[in-house]
């Protein structure tokens, strides 16, 4: 299994990337986010992948990070989510934006990814809705590059050129959060949903002020 690819972009195409790996090309597709942040030919990139296994086919996804490698793991149990619908919605939304529309219940959010119907949507939300808190308490690292200089295939790795941030949540802020009020003895679901309207609300919150909303939204009503 081909858990993780680090090479230089050879050639970048609507939906894919060619590595070279070592004088290896390796097809890669991505969703359209992932494509924005991937640098340019002749610079180094690194994802997780996940091999897809057919009788007629063998096809790698990339992921930039670990976390959304395993949303995608997660939206393809769900019957009618292929890879390419998965892709749509990590493209669509971000593994965070995933977790908060998932934990809210929010299936209107997902219907914003290409070709998500409303059915397809209120399934994901409804099958995935008691595995939002695990995966919202993964903290989402890029996968690290080579150090400059390192040798890639007979010759140094250039330097990596800094792609623009995608706009994600703080992924720290919220998995501390919900080990907080986990610790608190919160249960998941209820931690998670917390978590997301809070979030919501504030999304560039630090963890003190994400626990304090997401402990008055827990706090009992009347």
């Amino acid at each position: 299994m081909i858990g993780k690819l680090t090479g230089v972009v050879d050639m970048r195409g609507p939906d894919h990337v060619l590595l070279d790996v070592r004088g290896v090309g390796y097809i890669v597709y991505v969703s359209d986010r992932t494509l924005m942040v991937l640098p340019g030919r002749g610079e180094v990139a690194a994802l997780y992948t996940e091999l897809v296994v057919r009788e007629d086919l063998l096809q790698l996804y990339g992921f930039p990070t670990l976390l959304e490698k395993e949303w995608h793991r997660v939206l393809t149990s769900v019957q009618g989510v292929g890879a390419k619908a998965s892709l749509a919605i990590l493209g669509a939304l971000g593994p965070e934006g995933v977790a908060r529309a998932i934990a809210l219940g929010d299936s209107s959010a997902l219907r914003k990814a290409p070709g998500v119907g409303p059915k397809l949507a209120l399934r994901i939300a409804n099958e995935l809705k008691d595995k939002a808190p695990a995966l919202m308490g993964i903290e989402s690292a890029p996968a690290a590059l080579p150090a400059q200089g390192a040798v890639i295939d007979d010759g140094a790795v250039p330097a990596p050129v800094a792609p623009a941030p995608a706009p994600v949540m703080r992924s720290n802020a919220t998995s501390d959060a919900m080990s907080a009020l986990a610790n608190l003895g919160y249960a998941g679901s209820d931690a998670a949903r917390a978590v997301a309207e809070a979030q919501a609300a504030t999304p560039d919150a630090e963890t003190p002020a994400l626990i304090r909303a997401a402990l008055r939204l827990l706090a009992p009503k009347g």
